[in-house]
């Protein structure tokens, strides 16, 4: 494997999840402290506006770091936040909430170590994923996933499951890239990784037990289509002014100032 894996960061972005998050960060913390591997969660609450943050404090550990901001900016921003204040060589995120099995990390991590991967995405389409899933949603997620291979060519069949790892070299080449956008993130991220050379991306079985109260994609379906389709065609399309224009445009708009910033010093 490339580079041995020094410290694993867990970013778990949190929203309106007052009643599980609690449940959700000390389970998360018990399968991680299965691993062989030193590792940090950090939680961030994406908008301190009832009583997440506050409870996601009372979990105490040296390893477990809470952060917040008062407004609601959205997935991708507060994943980008969290993975700025990381400091594994090996970052990772699962979304809040209880509709994924915390279990499915171990097998990302097993799958990433053994295909020497870039990034290694969870995936509903897998063979062996545990999936209770109405047959409405399959039709929307089959739906999104077809879209996605014609509007940009991924191999990956789920891009949009909130459990992914990454090696921290492609996040310091990518994120400077990217577009903040609300439901856009997992899209962008993989595509625009894609076209800067990053092709071991892989898929790794989950189980998922779907609750319609904590899920927030069907209501989002279009929006994600659309925003996909105008921030990655504006990010992998520019190559040969890639760097500069997007990192410019971000920058004007505040986007990568201050704690956004994704240093490549903790290599």
């Amino acid at each position: 494997m490339r580079g041995e894996i020094k410290l694993i960061s867990v970013i778990i972005p949190c929203y309106k999840q007052e009643k599980t998050v609690v449940s959700n960060i000390k389970k998360i913390r018990n399968v991680l402290s299965r691993l062989q591997y030193a590792f940090e969660i950090i939680v961030v609450v994406d908008g301190k506006i009832d009583n997440t943050f506050k409870r996601a404090k009372t979990v105490k550990g040296e390893n477990i770091k809470v952060v917040g901001y008062s407004n609601n900016y959205g997935k991708g921003y507060a994943l980008r936040y969290g993975m700025a204040k990381s400091r594994g060589n090996l970052v990772a995120f699962i979304d809040g909430g209880t509709d994924l099995n915390p279990r499915g990390l171990q097998m990302l991590l097993a799958h990433f170590e053994w295909y020497n991967a870039d990034i290694i995405v969870g995936s509903k389409w897998h063979p062996v994923s545990k999936v209770k899933y109405p047959w409405w949603r399959k039709i929307v997620s089959k739906t999104y996933g077809v879209l996605v291979k014609i509007l940009f060519g991924l191999r990956i069949r789920d891009t949009q499951l909130g459990m992914k790892f990454f090696r921290r070299e492609v996040l310091v080449k990518v994120l400077p890239r990217l577009l903040v956008k609300k439901w856009a993130f997992d899209i962008e991220i993989l595509s625009v990784a894609d076209r800067l050379g990053f092709k071991r991306i892989y898929e790794a079985p989950i189980e998922l037990d779907w609750l319609e109260l904590e899920s927030h994609v069907s209501k989002n379906f279009f929006r994600s289509v659309n925003e996909s389709s105008g921030t990655v065609t504006e990010a992998c399309f520019s190559s040969s002014s890639l760097n500069r224009s997007t990192f410019l445009g971000l920058r004007s708009a505040g986007v990568l100032s201050g704690s956004i910033r994704l240093s490549q010093e903790r290599l």
